[in-house]
């Protein structure tokens, strides 16, 4: 399946099946009605629908889902296996659904709050997420997804050109390990080296280029050659310039859907072709989320 221009978000609610779809902005994202996710959880034929319109609007959004943990797991299992998260912690009595719980004991260090795509630090990074808000705060809190694709397809040619090729490093060492105690960061390291992915990556069901670089990216590890490298100066900083020039395209606000929780709210996103931020406004305020994320392939 090829994703072209007449594929994009339609303005105004459109039916899918069963399900009413209104898209949210004309780039990514759309809110789905008359559909329960715990019924998808057990019914092949309604999470078939779900997913076609996944891969369409690339994140979807639910509310009010009377959804218990059991079906959270199995709904998100029908995208594939569950997978856990190294440092933060999950719920022992369902595997795989990591507890992302803020309140006034939480760490001082955050890394929600920065555009990312899941755990790219992994050879196999996520192919998705099961997002749903157990308790949000009466204001803030809320979580911005962006369309990679899109940021892809606008950038100039001449970049385009000059990244085809390249290789990035994306780690969990400096992000994730940076508070540890050196002994709990090299352990870290060592369980998971860093990951190296292509900069624009082909998504493996639509067939779209994805920009594929975020705040887990350190490096390129290919660019210091002849033909990029004439003097010192083209790598440090040219290299660390043209990657955060790259990182910036997360935050720019046409390729953007933001979305306000609601308890009991659920957001399902491809995690290939979209990056997230959940803005941290809300303290002293408390915020609990449960995520279960999906295992996925290795970028190409």
């Amino acid at each position: 399946m090829t994703i072209t221009a007449d594929t994009k978000a339609t303005v105004g609610r459109v039916q899918h099946g069963s399900i009413a779809v209104l898209p949210l902005t004309a780039s990514i994202g759309a809110e789905l009605t008359h559909v329960s996710l715990a019924e998808a959880s057990r019914d092949a034929d309604l999470f078939a629908e779900i997913q076609t319109l996944l891969l369409r609007y690339k994140v979807l959004f639910f509310r009010d889902q009377d959804l218990t943990r059991a079906e959270h797991v199995a709904l998100a299992e029908r995208f594939g296996p569950l997978e856990d998260h190294p440092v933060a912690g999950s719920d022992p009595e369902h595997p795989g659904l990591v507890q992302i719980y803020k309140d006034l004991d939480s760490p001082a260090e955050q890394y929600e709050n920065a555009f990312h795509c899941d755990a790219t630090w992994r050879e196999c990074p996520p192919m998705g997420s099961v997002l749903r808000c157990v308790e949000t705060p009466e204001v803030g809190g809320d979580t911005i997804w962006v369309n990679m694709v899109e940021a892809y397809e606008r950038l100039p040619q001449h970049v385009k050109d000059q990244i085809a090729d390249l290789q990035a490093s994306h780690s969990i060492e400096s992000t994730f390990g940076a508070a540890m105690p050196a002994e709990q960061r090299l352990a870290l390291k060592e369980r998971f080296p860093d990951a190296e992915h292509p900069v624009v990556r082909t998504h493996p069901e639509t067939g779209e280029q994805v920009l594929f670089v975020n705040a887990f990216t350190t490096h390129f590890v290919n660019f210091h050659n002849a033909e990029r490298v004439r003097f010192g100066h083209d790598y440090s900083p040219g290299a660390s310039e043209l990657l955060n020039y790259l990182i910036r395209q997360a935050s720019v606000p046409e390729y953007a859907v933001r979305w306000r929780w609601t308890a009991n709210s659920v957001a399902i996103w491809d995690n290939r072709s979209t990056q997230h931020y959940a803005v941290q406004d809300y303290w002293p305020a408390v915020r609990k989320m449960d995520r279960a994320g999906i295992v996925g392939d290795r970028p190409f």
